[in-house]
């Protein structure tokens, strides 16, 4: 479906002209209706929050398997940087008898978050803060799509760079920055038998296996691809194999 397309299936006869004239000045039509399916649920966006990407439909797929494979279905989990809520609403429809809760640093973020938990009548518990700090308890999976842009990516494209949050796409230390401070901190907020799933760039998967392996030596670390063929997502699997 072409964006003008989707535009004419959502927005209402009388507002297509202006919706058309936002889509000319490279506003993403996602934006403009005001909302995004993601994993067969729509979600309520806006400039406050990345819009959702197949490749995140993904990590929330795989790491869905993993936990049919290794767990109970009445598991805690947190989504770290949560955005638009997404992954931990999505999980929590999955998987209605497990604890989910989610963090992020933006209110304005965690606002769209909780509209959507409401709309998708879903039961996630909302967290304002930096990274885990505001974790209470501990959980046996960790999922995050933090910040992994770096800030000198030539390849960004200009309707991303110009209309999506800064916060929820750049991050220092070549992108690798978030990927550090999670998985430093990590073991200290979650289960012994337990679970780190990410979503990385393309070029990311030796620097995040790096990391990952000086933080849990001892666990098994997984590189999965998305549908493009491309490194995509890490899988820390802590006591489980």
């Amino acid at each position: 479906m072409t964006d003008l397309e989707y535009l004419k299936k959502y927005v209402d006869a009388n507002k297509l002209d202006e919706a058309i004239e936002k889509l000319n000045q490279n506003i993403p039509v996602q934006y403009i209706v005001g909302n995004v399916d993601f994993y067969g649920l729509i979600f309520k966006v806006n400039s406050n929050v990345l819009i959702p990407r197949f490749e995140t439909e993904q990590l929330v797929n795989k790491t869905y398997n993993y936990i049919l494979k290794y767990f109970p279905n009445n598991l805690k989990i947190a989504d770290i940087g949560t955005g638009s809520g997404c992954i931990a609403i999505t999980l929590k429809k999955l998987l209605s008898n497990s604890y989910v809760e989610a963090v992020d640093i933006s209110s304005k973020a965690l606002e769209v978050a909780r509209e959507n938990a409401k709309d998708n009548k879903c039961d996630v518990t909302f967290y304002l803060g930096d990274l885990l700090e505001p974790l209470k308890n501990k959980v046996d999976l960790l999922i995050s799509n933090p910040p992994y842009i770096a800030y000198d990516d030539p390849d960004v494209m200009d309707i991303v760079k110009k209309n999506e949050p800064h916060l929820a796409l750049f991050a220092s230390n070549n992108g690798l920055e978030f990927y550090e401070k999670i998985i430093s901190k990590a073991k200290d907020y979650l289960n012994e038998k337990s679970m780190i799933s990410l979503e990385i760039g393309s070029n990311q998967a030796l620097s995040v296996k790096k990391i990952a392996y000086k933080y849990f030596p001892a666990s098994k670390v997984l590189v999965e691809k998305d549908m493009q063929g491309k490194d995509r997502f890490v899988f820390i699997l802590n006591n489980l194999l």
